[in-house]
């Protein structure tokens, strides 16, 4: 069943059907694994995948559960392009297997907004 609508649960399932993917990926799975492990279970993850819910809530939803610095998170990493070319193809088609398009588009452009305003900030633009 796919999602038509945004809400608290479907964003968690979208979260939790996104990550896995990251870690099996041998572009961007360096980038977490090394701040946070390779087990998803772990206390460190599970962390993560909430905060994240959270960001995309806040996001989506406009609720106030989120009070981070996403940004700050990604400065002394040394992400590339392709990195983050990769994270965006991995995130649409977990978007895709959790919503309907029209509804999983919102998620598709602002993670491209997001996307770039980081690759900028954190000079991968280059």
């Amino acid at each position: 069943m796919k999602y038509n609508t945004i809400n608290q649960e479907s964003i968690a399932v979208l979260v939790k059907t996104f990550y896995p993917t990251i870690l099996a990926d041998k572009i961007v799975s360096p980038f977490f694994i090394e701040k946070l492990g390779d087990d998803i279970n772990s206390p460190i993850w599970q962390e993560h995948l909430e905060l994240l819910s959270n960001f995309w809530s806040s996001m989506a939803l406009g609720d106030g559960d989120y009070n981070g610095n996403p940004l700050a998170a990604h400065f002394g990493m040394d992400l590339t392009k392709e990195a983050f070319a990769q994270w965006l193809h991995l995130f649409a088609v977990a978007i895709d297997r959790v919503y309907e398009p029209r509804v999983g588009d919102f998620f598709k452009e602002r993670s491209q907004i997001i996307a770039r305003n980081f690759m900028a900030n954190l000079g991968v633009l280059k």
